[in-house]
């Protein structure tokens, strides 16, 4: 992942240090004591290029790759943001030929928001769990289903829980369980990058029960598409995470559906693979297999992790009423309700309407970086209630 921005990062270490060299240090400060100022920097750029060369898209040690994130955003990110402020104030003083630079005072204020938003993500936000609870009203429904409760969760990521954050899952699980629902479901990325992730927590989620059973559906992380093997071992991974799952006593739909009876009622759960856009995330959705067999007058929820596939290929192809999704985490960043996802995903966080058919969209409940900012991690319990 870092290879990827390799220069830019380098480019804003080296900027940033030397404008500030050139602008505060050279000739005021000792040449011993301003040669410390670009300690710090030294060592990010060769950590960075550590990092970068990586084969896999982060390092195996989630720990290393998280301590490196952090220290980015707290010294490069922060460095640059300063600069740029000081940059622009230094060339309004010019302009305007004023005595004092406020960029330098923005800047400050700048960098201290960047310090509170990182310490408050980290060792706040991602601790943080929310129970949302939205009520789902369809014509369709049938009526023994009416009053039917579904708890939906996505994006565990249980790769990150680890040390310091072990016990957020199971208080998931446990918050899970006290709402008594009819079904529970997820939809995909369990883990992170590898399928060994999952063993230490098996147990845990295997504790997850509700009247009609757990179901799920693969997300992108969970093809494995993120270490650098070959296919034979990729293959194997993707295996292991499915049996891990039919181990915890959860109901994997791969392309598939089940039916839910009450009496002479029922209603479909139904399940795609990861349904992506094809290039940075894998495009396996068969909506025709899926709900192969399924009457036109059934009522549908359909899991499927990628949101995009409700419009691109769900509300053309089928007549599914629900659209149980994940994948976007909102960026696990929101501020004032606005979050960068919306400049990417049409539907990025709750439930979104197109007539009478809804899609949900959770924003998940772990995260592959051990960040949230006005995102805290959710579980959904969706009603659903008959139209008279």
């Amino acid at each position: 992942m870092i290879s990827r921005i390799l220069l830019p990062i380098l480019l804003m270490i080296v900027l940033s240090d030397g404008y500030i060299w050139m602008r505060y240090l050279r000739g005021r400060v000792a040449l011993r004591k301003s040669l410390m100022w670009f300690v710090p920097g030294f060592l990010m750029a060769l950590f960075t290029v550590f990092i970068a060369f990586q084969k896999d898209f982060a390092p195996a040690d989630s720990t290393l790759f998280n301590v490196y994130l952090f220290f980015l955003g707290f010294i490069v990110v922060a460095k640059m943001l300063f600069v740029i402020s000081s940059a622009v104030g230094w060339g309004l003083q010019r302009l305007l030929n004023t005595r004092r630079n406020y960029g330098n005072a923005v800047g400050l204020v700048v960098v201290a928001l960047v310090w509170y938003v990182l310490l408050y993500g980290v060792f706040v936000g991602f601790k943080r769990l929310e129970v949302r609870h939205v009520v789902y009203t369809s014509r369709d429904l049938p009526a023994a289903f009416d009053g039917y409760r579904i708890v939906h969760f996505s994006d565990a990521h249980v790769g990150t829980y680890g040390r310091g954050y072990s016990r957020q899952l199971a208080r998931a699980v446990d918050s899970i369980n006290v709402e008594y629902p009819d079904m529970v479901v997820f939809t995909g990325d369990l883990q992170n990058m590898q399928p060994g992730e999952v063993l230490p927590h098996e147990q845990t989620l295997a504790r997850l029960h509700a009247r009609d059973g757990v179901y799920s559906v693969l997300g992108n992380h969970d093809y494995a598409q993120y270490i650098h093997a070959d296919e034979a071992v990729k293959t194997a991974n993707v295996r292991y995470i499915r049996e891990s799952q039919r181990r915890m006593g959860w109901t994997l739909l791969d392309n598939a559906h089940r039916v839910i009876r009450r009496g002479a009622d029922s209603i479909v759960i139904a399940g795609m693979e990861n349904d992506g856009d094809g290039r940075h995330f894998p495009q396996k959705g068969d909506i025709a297999r899926t709900l192969h067999g399924v009457s036109d007058s059934s009522f549908v929820v359909m899991l499927q992790h990628d949101p995009t596939s409700w419009r691109r290929k769900i509300l053309p192809q089928s007549g599914a009423q629900l659209t149980l999704s994940g994948h976007t985490h909102a960026m696990q960043f929101c501020l004032f309700g606005w979050s960068p996802s919306s400049l990417i995903y049409s539907e990025w966080g709750g439930m979104f309407y197109e007539g009478n058919r809804a899609i949900n969209v959770s924003t998940g409940l772990g995260g592959f970086i051990p960040f949230r900012f006005g995102v805290p991690g959710e579980i959904v319990v969706i009603t659903l209630k008959r139209e008279n």
